[in-house]
């Protein structure tokens, strides 16, 4: 059975170069995401990133047991947007919004979406300490994000350090390459915060554009 990697298949949506940054345009896919509001070290994180990944693997598993298609897990991403987008620079968390999304293959239904999701509520319900809260659950949406011309660069370091490559990307380089913002900052976690040290996690970092 061949196995799907995200990664391979469109390795120009998951890669790039410290210090360069790249024009592409980004086609339509499908995710599961869910939105919410304040810091990702935060509890309604926490849980929203938990809903996403239970919901992902059941899907994963239901793919490979009962289409005979297997893949692996996507990337977790972010849309992050605040009322102040400057807040991204001056790194302010509590006043941050985001949708975090996990890409799904495109042979998907929304029934079989809304069945994995129903099939972890079931399971959840039944443990002594649940790990996705019920409430995250239902908050998952399935749907095309459909992003266009952008640009995006790929960081190497801690979260806290993208001010400084944000400020060149917003201010110097999409300006004075005749483009001008039009969507929501996203982020693609290319690397687990869990196992990989700060210094060297990689994080794609992109925004939607437009022409002038």
């Amino acid at each position: 059975m061949d196995k799907l990697n995200f990664k391979k298949q469109d390795k120009a949506l998951y890669s790039g170069k410290v210090g360069r940054f790249d024009v592409l345009d980004v086609p339509a896919m499908p995710f599961l995401s869910i939105e919410g509001q304040g810091e990702p070290s935060g509890a309604v994180y926490a849980q929203a990133v938990a809903a996403l990944y239970s919901v992902s693997y059941n899907l994963k598993f239901f793919s490979k047991q009962q289409l005979g298609r297997d893949y692996g897990v996507a990337p977790l991403e972010g849309l992050w947007w605040a009322d102040d987008m400057n807040t991204f620079i001056t790194r302010e968390k509590s006043a941050w919004k985001w949708r975090m999304m996990i890409r799904q293959p495109d042979w998907f239904t929304g029934l079989q979406v809304s069945d994995a999701r129903a099939a972890v509520i079931e399971k959840q319900g039944k443990m002594k300490e649940p790990k996705a809260e019920r409430e995250s659950l239902e908050k998952l949406r399935f749907g095309a994000y459909d992003e266009g011309l952008s640009v995006q660069v790929l960081h190497v370091g801690s979260y806290d350090e993208e001010g400084p490559v944000l400020e060149q990307m917003h201010h110097s380089f999409i300006p004075e390459n005749g483009y001008k913002m039009t969507g929501l900052h996203h982020e693609i976690y290319i690397g687990d915060p869990r196992r990989v040290a700060p210094e060297k996690l990689k994080t794609i970092l992109r925004q939607p554009v437009a022409k002038v």
